[in-house]
């Protein structure tokens, strides 16, 4: 019985061979797409998860209030961790991790190492990171210790034993010695380091005194604690632990700390704060409706050609039930030839995942499998899919076929009824809903996209060339010869130097402002260093005072520029206001001098904080050097020859600032390029659907469109007459996908600072982007009816 029932499935699949092969790549491109959305949504959720402790660790964070502000930072200060365990008993253990970028060299092989962070000997002991040689208790329990990672070592000593080498760091050649090989950190991780130097370097001997500096932030912390269930209790406990310490100096300061802990499983996706690598819960949720759409849309399709074409083989029921098949036969074998449909399709899907992968991994910017096979549990839960997609798609044909009442069959008298017209109407309304609802998603991606990139930064970035120097003492010391040198380069028309570029991090000063009371107010500003020639070559435009000048000696000790926003906060009506007004900074008292226009110096998605801009030679660590665009590479050679002669022992890092910037909109560029592919997907299957109701319905009117010939019908007419149902039904979803549309895509443009309005031609452009593709799927068929000879078609049946 088993056996009739396969072979009466293949006979159907095959005598129906186009409906067949639609059903079949709709729902193998929609299972892929599905599959590899899997692939990206558990990878996303595993970040962090590989620690064994995981659900006891916690990460120690900051909000800072002063009078004007809150900030809600990721970091801690140095001495803030180790107190805690002290002062706790719910604390286990601590670790803290200071993120830095050091010259490393041995020999003739130096690197700049960006991923290079300053960590206590007790990191192997909180987090799952094996050490595959040396001691995890004492690899980094003193100063001028060093521990690589797998690839690191390779990078440096090749196939030689790297243990108890010696590594140099700095420009100033300072030995470390190795102690110990790591594996390299796992893919999903949020933090990520080639190279690890004992937190002692740090504290003891690169910065003494940073155990006694509770006010000073940059690395992160992370507490063990003995028993997660802890964390509420010790939170509650941190206020009077801050007021113990330090609360005395933050009252006379006008400031204050609060300490928070967050889950580290947390730290990835839901942490606003952000993280060395932070992904983002929205999207994640956003992915995961598009897989749910897609498969909703292969399953719908399926459901809809299939209930067309059970008037075809009411007869075969008819007979079926005349010979003795009852209903659960009947629904058995339909529900069997649905699921064997689908496993076909199945084996498809993996096929065409295995395939695509490598180009997906390419897409998301992150290897998020190395193979779907990599796990047995990945299979199990793909059949699992499949055989619940035949069973879900196949549920409603089955019981539809199996019921038809044989005598009413036979005698020729079966029509599918309204009923089955009305849901196969549904059916493809709600398809083009989902459509239309991703056309408008990808076009305001899009447009939020084109914005954020084409948007007036208020500063020039092009043809800008970035030298990283670290802040070398080499260059700062000598910085008027070099930047004379480089002056002279060819096609080199200006230069300058800053501690920062727009586009990366600055630090935060605390600093205090006369406001527009006469009042001097803490205030928590963005602080640039940088020289005389830095507003000019940026483009940077003053509105109020002047810029820093040679011409006043004072400039170099005694002023500041602030921005716009600074004004703004400070509560004066007009830059003009500000001129002259007293600030004390870092040690610095003086007057501002001048106001900036309002510039971007981050991503869109931020909005613009007060900043500061003052003349520190020592804080220096790049040069930008203004280039006409004519010959760059002959431009960058001639730096590179002059970066050698003079900083040897250092290798010659550069990049444009145009491209350093947009890498800010690299996740949004991601999210956008996936967003826009699935969209298109999603679509094909759709017109898959379509494609195949249009045939059907196109094929059941075969006659009457040789009659309507014969009677004078034109192309035009027979067209218009099988296409305006259709159409239709894209309408009625355009009307329900808009309103849809507009409430998902206005939550996800809050999460950016500076942001496009929705306008009506958004909506408009989707709802003409789906009728289009819906008629042009659909007049394939009419027009062919159409355009066919009326004899053949009459003598039909």
């Amino acid at each position: 019985m088993i056996r009739n029932y396969f072979k009466i499935a293949f006979r159907n699949l095959w005598r129906h061979r186009v409906f067949s092969f639609i059903n079949i790549l709709g729902l193998s491109v929609g299972m892929s797409a599905c599959l590899l959305i899997y692939l990206y949504v558990s990878f996303e959720l595993s970040y962090d998860r590989y620690h064994a402790k995981g659900d006891r660790i916690f990460r120690v964070v900051t909000n800072i209030k002063t009078p004007t502000d809150t900030l809600d930072w990721n970091s801690a200060s140095i001495p803030m961790s180790p107190a805690m365990k002290k002062d706790f008993p719910e604390v286990e253990q601590f670790v803290r991790i200071e993120p830095n970028s050091l010259l490393v060299s041995r020999g003739e092989t130096k690197f700049q190492e960006d991923k290079l962070a300053f960590a206590d000997s007790s990191l192997f002991s909180v987090f799952t990171l094996p050490l595959v040689k040396g001691d995890p208790d004492k690899a980094l329990a003193a100063p001028w210790q060093v521990v690589l990672t797998e690839t690191s070592a390779k990078k440096y000593f090749g196939t030689a034993e790297p243990v108890g080498q010696t590594l140099y760091l700095t420009g100033s050649r300072l030995p470390a010695t190795v102690t110990g090989v790591m594996k390299d950190f796992p893919d999903n991780s949020h933090f990520k380091y080639d190279i690890l130097v004992s937190m002692t370097t740090w504290t003891q001997k690169i910065n003494p005194g940073l155990d006694d500096q509770w006010e000073g932030f940059n690395g992160f912390a992370y507490v063990l604690l003995h028993d997660a269930k802890d964390a509420p209790g010790l939170k509650a406990k941190l206020p009077a632990f801050i007021d113990r310490h330090i609360g005395k100096d933050l009252q006379k300061a006008q400031m204050t700390f609060t300490l928070d802990l967050e889950p580290m499983k947390d730290i990835y996706l839901r942490s606003k704060r952000g993280a060395p690598e932070s992904g983002s819960l929205p999207n994640i949720t956003i992915f995961s409706l598009i897989a749910v759409f897609i498969l909703l849309i292969a399953s719908i399709n399926f459901i809809n050609l299939a209930t067309a074409r059970s008037a075809e083989r009411a007869k075969e029921v008819g007979i079926r039930k005349v010979v003795g098949a009852d209903r659960k036969q009947l629904t058995g074998q339909f529900l069997g030839e649905s699921v064997l449909l689908c496993m076909i399709s199945f084996l498809m899907a993996v096929g065409l995942c295995a395939l695509l992968l490598p180009l997906f991994n390419q897409l998301s910017g992150k290897t998020i499998s190395h193979g779907i096979f990599d796990h047995a549990s990945t299979i199990g839960i793909l059949l699992l899919i499949a055989i619940t997609i035949g069973l879900f798609a196949g549920i409603y044909p089955a019981l539809v076929l199996s019921g038809f009442r044989p005598i009413a069959v036979l005698k020729g008298s079966f029509s599918s009824g309204k009923k089955g017209i009305l849901l196969r109407k549904g059916l493809v309304v709600s398809q083009f809903v989902i459509s239309i609802a991703l056309i408008t998603g990808t076009l305001v991606v899009y447009s939020q996209l084109t914005f954020m990139r084409n948007q007036d930064l208020g500063f020039s970035k092009q043809q800008q060339l970035v030298i990283n120097f670290d802040g070398d003492s080499t260059i700062w010391q000598h910085y008027e010869a070099f930047k004379q040198q480089l002056t002279s380069l060819p096609n080199a028309l200006s230069a300058t130097a800053s501690s920062a570029i727009p586009g990366q991090g600055n630090p935060t000063a605390y600093s205090q402002l006369e406001n527009h009371l006469g009042v001097m107010q803490p205030t928590n500003m963005e602080l640039f260093s940088i020289d005389y020639d830095f507003i000019k070559q940026y483009g940077i435009q003053i509105v109020a005072g002047r810029p820093f000048s040679t011409g006043f000696p004072s400039d170099s000790t005694r002023a500041i520029l602030v921005n716009e926003e600074a004004v703004s906060t400070l509560g004066y009506h007009s830059p003009q206001e500000i001129i002259g007004k007293k600030f004390s900074q870092w040690g610095r008292q003086g007057t501002i001098i001048g106001v900036v226009k309002n510039f971007h110096f981050r991503g869109l998605q931020n909005a613009i904080k007060p900043m500061d801009f003052r003349i520190r030679p020592r804080d220096f660590s790049f040069v930008t050097v203004k280039i006409s665009g004519r010959d760059v590479q002959k431009t960058i050679a001639a730096a590179g020859d002059l970066w050698r002669r003079t900083l040897p022992n250092r290798p010659f890092a550069y990049y444009f600032a145009d491209e350093e910037f947009n890498k800010l909109y690299r996740s949004e560029d991601q999210f956008g390029q996936l967003f826009l592919n699935f969209a298109i997907l999603a679509i094909f299957i759709s017109c898959l659907g379509l494609l195949g109701l249009a045939s059907y319905s196109t094929l059941q009117r075969t006659k009457e469109i040789g009659i309507r010939k014969v009677l004078g019908s034109s192309v035009g007419g027979i067209v218009n007459l099988l296409s305006k149902d259709f159409l239709k039904l894209v309408w009625i979803a355009f009307l329900i996908a808009s309103p849809l549309a507009y409430i998902g895509m206005h939550k996800w443009l809050q999460d950016f600072a500076y942001r496009i309005d929705m306008d009506w031609w958004i909506f408009a452009m989707a709802g003409m982007i789906a009728m289009l593709i819906a008629l042009f799927t659909v007049s394939f068929h009419a027009v062919r009816s159409a355009l066919a000879n009326p004899t053949k078609s009459l003598r039909t049946e």
